[in-house]
């Protein structure tokens, strides 16, 4: 889903022919992307019409697919953003595609996320503790050590992200 995001995400800035599309989301990630990722999910939301297609033909350019996002697209993403599905929580990726586009939620919606990302880290972090109780040193231990800290890194993280949300939202007025 985390390509889904990114896709909507991208057409909200301008309208993009599927190469374009594909660069701006490679660049955004890090991370390459095939076609065969791209052109399916954009057909489902032009069937959707979540997504509309044109035709572009230029002079000595082949013709070309441009995408722009609709309406009921804006809303796919924001509900993709808003309210991440409880069995997939524990995708990083996702997560992550959520953060950067942080700016099209609202401050409730951001820190419902960071909850729900906080619940998994605990979780992920009581499940290590567990094992670690089991393994008292070796290779084993130090797999689990590094688990660990990679786990209290996230937390510390989260919540210097969660501290930015707050403060960016300002002071709540409780006369009301």
């Amino acid at each position: 889903m985390w390509i889904e995001i990114l896709l909507l995400a991208e057409l909200t800035r301008r309208p993009l022919h599927g190469y374009e599309l594909r660069r701006e989301i490679e660049a955004a990630t890090g991370r390459s992307l095939s076609n065969d990722s791209l052109y399916p999910r954009l057909r489902r939301f032009v069937e959707a019409d979540s997504v509309r297609r044109r035709t572009e033909k230029l002079p000595g350019v082949p013709t070309r697919h441009v995408y722009s996002i609709t309406d009921a697209g804006r809303e796919v993403l924001h509900d993709l953003l808003a309210e991440p599905p409880e069995d997939t929580t524990d995708n990083r990726k996702e997560f992550l595609a959520r953060v950067l586009h942080f700016d099209l939620l609202t401050t409730g919606e951001r820190l419902r996320i960071l909850d729900a990302q906080d619940a998994v880290l605990e979780r992920r972090r009581e499940h290590v503790a567990g094992l670690a109780q089991a393994r008292t040193g070796g290779w084993g231990r130090r797999v689990l050590d590094y688990g660990t800290a990679r786990l209290n890194m996230d937390r510390v993280w989260l919540a210097q992200v969660r501290a930015d949300v707050v403060a960016e939202a300002g002071p709540v007025d409780s006369t009301g």
